[in-house]
């Protein structure tokens, strides 16, 4: 079986397009290009990325350009105030993991969401300051350009603080995000921000920046210490006094990003390398993949009830792990090792029946032979000597805490919701925690981030992740495998329905389009209990053909857009 099959993926996007009304086809058709590729979230930034690239910059030095770009064009993700992780594979298959997750601020403590009953209070880890980490971005970006890139720093940020000052047109779905979260903005801020005009955006408009474009100068020419000290910091510390929020000048200085090794392991002849822990992303996929080789999918089919029906028993006992087991490894030691023994992946699979659902009340996390004690966005990016970039950032909710750093112009996260609030209680994600990802002073909570690089024979095959809070692990492992046990095209892919199951609530959710009424009938009579809802994530990736030549996949869910040369 060749995972570079040719035929064309444009006509089942549009179909699905059609089907469900997600954006527009402009930009998302499997595109081929010879040298370099770029996909992400807005078609600017992938412009400014490849740019980068045509100047002598590599994959490294794209992803900076990228990451900055994105702050400016795609707010409610893109960001300087949030965090993310990034993995990298050198054209010699050399791999490096890049942790740039939020921390808990200093004077967080693990109760701190919870009224004098012990219960969690709604939105307060979802809004205002309160609920933001110390945020990650710009220190990753730093470190992933001190290791790897070869640009001067500042030719890197310089095209982000271009599009903050000369603004740039909305689309449509942006327009409609702005409107809808204009009385939040008013709610959440004292003074006036960029995000919020006295009528209603309408594609087209332009929204120019100039706080952040003066932010990012200061990172432009001094690096890291031009957002954790001096102006920007002391901005930080300011909104957090006015607005309820305790991440101080010290929890700044101190911040850290942390190069790690990354996971890997095998699907069929493929290997997969992802994000360790504080993601709980690369061991769930790695572990579903490896249980789903052993059966034929291929013959199967796409989406039959007996494809179906195993992929959402993997991701039940999946996310019944990462409940109990994840966590940030600087204070929680993860039994990694463990949940990626053959024995144990192969074993989770023992109880699995295809007459009926296992119920997820049934499903435990394993038992672990030597155990010891949905806003995001993505980018995929792979340049011309063959080095490639997966980073998938975020500030968790749509636009995160929604509070814009007064005279900074940037938006802090709400990734405090990614803690276990109170072990047992759902986050934002419908997602449950246990003590393993708990609050405690400057520890990473725990992300469902999987960016992933696939190889196989000591080559590059493909580039892939995706935003959607919980919903991340399960499109990233659909994504995989549309390709390499169903032949799709890369843009065929990322664009065909999904679905998700995550252990808690027992519920399997599809899009619009996914899963046939038929099938979905014989699954319900198995017991699965199946529930429609809005779209999934928003993948963007790139496959590598035999060739050598770059099929991007850009999302049609968004305004993703996929280019090269």
């Amino acid at each position: 079986m060749s995972y570079i099959k040719s035929t064309s993926g444009v006509f089942i996007g549009i179909l699905f397009i059609l089907l469900v009304g997600y954006g527009s086809a402009s930009g998302q058709s499997n595109e081929l290009y010879k040298h370099a590729a770029v996909v992400s979230a807005h078609p600017e930034a992938t412009k400014v990325g490849v740019a980068v690239m045509k100047k002598g910059g590599n994959a490294i030095d794209a992803a900076v350009a990228v990451q900055f770009a994105l702050a400016v064009v795609y707010p409610n993700a893109g960001n300087i105030g949030g965090g993310g992780f990034l993995v990298y594979r050198g054209n010699r298959g050399d791999q490096d993991a890049l942790d740039y997750r939020e921390k808990a601020p200093g004077s967080a403590s693990r109760d701190m969401y919870l009224d004098d009953k012990g219960n969690a209070i709604a939105d307060k880890s979802l809004f205002g300051a309160l609920a933001s980490g110390v945020p990650g971005t710009v220190a990753g970006m730093v470190r992933a350009h001190d290791k790897y890139g070869i640009l001067k720093w500042k030719k890197d940020v310089q095209p982000a603080i271009d599009l903050a000052e000369r603004g740039f047109a909305v689309t449509a779905q942006q327009a409609d995000e702005l409107n809808r979260n204009k009385e939040r903005f008013l709610k959440y801020n004292r003074k006036p921000v960029a995000f919020v005009k006295e009528g209603l955006w309408k594609a087209g408009d332009l929204l120019k920046q100039p706080e952040l474009a003066a932010t990012l100068k200061l990172i432009r020419d001094k690096g890291r210490s031009g957002f954790y000290e001096g102006p920007v910091a002391e901005a930080i510390v300011k909104s957090m006094k006015h607005t309820g929020g305790i991440i101080s000048s010290a929890d700044l200085k101190d911040y850290q990003a942390v190069w790690r090794e990354p996971v890997s392991g095998q699907y069929k002849d493929f290997k997969v390398i992802s994000m360790p822990p504080p993601s709980s992303g690369g061991i769930a996929l790695i572990t579903m993949l490896g249980q789903i080789s052993e059966y034929p999918l291929h013959r199967w089919g796409f989406q039959t009830d007996s494809t179906v029906q195993l992929m959402v028993e993997l991701e039940r006992r999946a996310y019944a792990d990462r409940a109990s087991y994840l966590g940030d490894p600087d204070f929680f030691k993860v039994p990694q090792q463990a949940l990626l023994e053959r024995k144990y992946i192969y074993g989770r699979t023992a109880d699995i029946s295809f007459e009926k659902a296992t119920p997820s009340s049934a499903v435990n996390p394993g038992k672990l032979s030597n155990y010891e004690s949905e806003q995001t966005t993505h980018f995929s990016i792979v340049d011309s000597k063959g080095n490639a970039v997966s980073a998938t950032t975020t500030l968790n909710g749509s636009y995160g805490s929604l509070v814009v750093v007064e005279g900074a112009g940037f938006i802090l996260n709400n990734e405090m919701d990614d803690f276990s609030v109170k072990p047992g209680s759902p986050n934002a994600y419908g997602l449950v925690g246990g003590v393993a990802n708990s609050i405690i002073p400057g520890k990473r909570m725990l992300s469902s981030m999987t960016p992933t690089i696939i190889e196989k024979g000591g080559k590059l095959v493909m580039v892939v992740g995706t935003p959607g809070g919980s919903t991340i692990i399960t499109s990233v492992f659909q994504a995989i495998l549309n390709v390499l046990a169903f032949d799709k095209d890369m843009q065929a892919s990322v664009a065909a329905p999904r679905f998700h199951h995550q252990w808690l609530p027992d519920e399997v959710y599809v899009e619009k389009g996914a899963i046939d009424p038929e099938t979905r009938a014989r699954l319900a009579a198995k017991g699965y209990r199946i529930v429609e809802r809005g779209p999934m994530g928003r993948i963007d990736a790139i496959l590598v053909k035999e060739d050598g030549s770059l099929e991007t996949g850009a999302d049609p869910r968004g305004n993703d857009t996929g280019l090269g040369y």
